[in-house]
């Protein structure tokens, strides 16, 4: 059963999701040559505190691991849970998935967008923009009476449309009082599978897409998700609401002040 707020619950994942879009809004400017992954996670997690919120990745268990950083911060043929490093300086080319998923007052949000270190290639270009009007797509699906599956396969049909591969290993997912709430949202699926939307659900509408094949594996490290061709991958991610009058994305920067001391 997919969790639906209630009113309370939808005005923390308002604030929340405002925060994480704030800070994220304010790492893309920061994408530059010559900058480390590591700057990049340092002025998150400034960002992070100056809202008075948490990361919620830093210390997220998996099996025996625990993610150790407060972003995840993926370079080109990283699909997503990039570990940020000193050793990782950006250069003209890349691209840079800037994921951030925060905690505040007992809700969390989720969002991520893909950074262009310009001057790209066109392919890797079309590859942006592609995953970024299938984001649209998807959520453009999460209409109050359609089904989750519907979801998944406007983003799958949108993506194949174009020539590129959607990630089949990792997934969209409602979010709320946990990182990852019921339900699972492939980028691939058929229509009017899955559960129904109601009002009041709270989804992380997510594509992955990866220029060349779909397959992915995992790095040494436990995290870092790469395609397994070393094709360049984008991800582009919302926290959306659904209602009666159609789905309203909630990561919005912006709409929070951030806290003095």
């Amino acid at each position: 059963m997919i969790p639906v707020k209630d009113k309370e619950g939808i005005a923390r994942m308002r604030e929340v999701c405002a925060i994480a879009a704030t800070v994220l809004d304010s790492l893309k400017p920061l994408v530059r040559p010559g900058v480390t992954t590591m700057d990049l996670e340092e002025a998150g997690r400034a960002e992070i505190a100056r809202h008075g919120a948490r990361s919620a990745g830093f210390g997220y268990q998996h099996g025996s691991r625990r993610y150790p950083a407060h972003t995840c911060i993926s370079v080109n043929e990283e699909v997503v849970h990039g570990i940020p490093s000193f050793k990782r300086i950006l250069r003209e080319g890349d691209i840079v998935s800037l994921d951030i998923v925060l905690e505040y007052n007992g809700y969390i949000g989720d969002n991520a967008f893909t950074v262009p270190v310009s001057p790209v290639s066109p392919e890797v270009e079309k590859l942006l923009r592609v995953t970024r009007e299938a984001l649209a797509v998807g959520i453009k699906s999460a209409q109050v009476g359609n089904r989750i599956g519907d979801i998944s396969n406007a983003v799958q049909t949108f993506v194949e449309g174009h020539g590129f591969s959607v990630v089949r290993d990792m997934v969209g997912h409602g979010v709320g009082v946990a990182m990852h709430e019921p339900p699972e949202i492939p980028n691939f699926g058929r229509r009017a599978t899955g559960e129904r939307i109601r009002p009041g659900m709270t989804l992380a509408i997510e594509p992955m897409v990866n220029l060349g094949g779909y397959a992915t594996r995992t790095l040494p490290d436990g995290w870092t998700v790469v395609a397994a061709d070393h094709s360049p991958s984008a991800h582009f991610e919302h926290t959306v609401l659904t209602t009666e009058k159609g789905p309203e994305i909630l990561t919005v920067p912006g709409l929070v002040p951030a806290r003095t001391a």
